[in-house]
């Protein structure tokens, strides 16, 4: 049976659950989840998005969408970021209790805030099979 994960909010309104492994886990750098997170890095683990669901609270998560590829969700503080037209959701490591993030990669990292040098790949944008150039930038 899959591992399942549960987590909450800052306040502890609401409450989600992952099922299963998260296939993506990296860093991303980009300016959007930097201003998103007020941090100079995020960390993201990506799962599908029906292995996501919110268990209580529902009607404290808003949305927001900046670009419209990406629906930003929060209630007091960022929850996870659905990603409709890849069909996974970003949940934030840290929300969850006894998961164990493993980073594979760093995203964005042309556009960091601050070096990581931590022998990660550092892809100047996204891997190529993600839709970005697939360079990478030395550490």
């Amino acid at each position: 049976m899959p591992q399942t994960y549960q987590g909450a909010c800052f306040c502890g309104a609401v409450r989600i659950e992952v099922t299963g492994e998260a296939p993506l886990q990296g860093y991303c750098h980009c300016e959007d989840c930097r201003r998103w997170s007020g941090a100079p890095v995020t960390a993201y683990a990506l799962w599908p998005s029906d292995a996501v669901r919110v268990t209580a609270g529902a009607e404290h998560v808003a949305t927001y969408s900046k670009t419209g590829q990406a629906e930003r969700r929060q209630c007091g503080g960022a929850l996870m970021t659905a990603l409709p037209g890849a069909g996974m959701s970003d949940v934030y490591p840290a929300l969850l209790a006894g998961f164990s993030f493993q980073p594979r990669a760093h995203i964005h990292y042309g556009m960091r805030a601050l070096d990581l040098p931590d022998g990660l790949p550092k892809f100047r944008d996204m891997p190529a099979e993600a839709g970005g150039s697939g360079e990478t930038v030395v550490e």
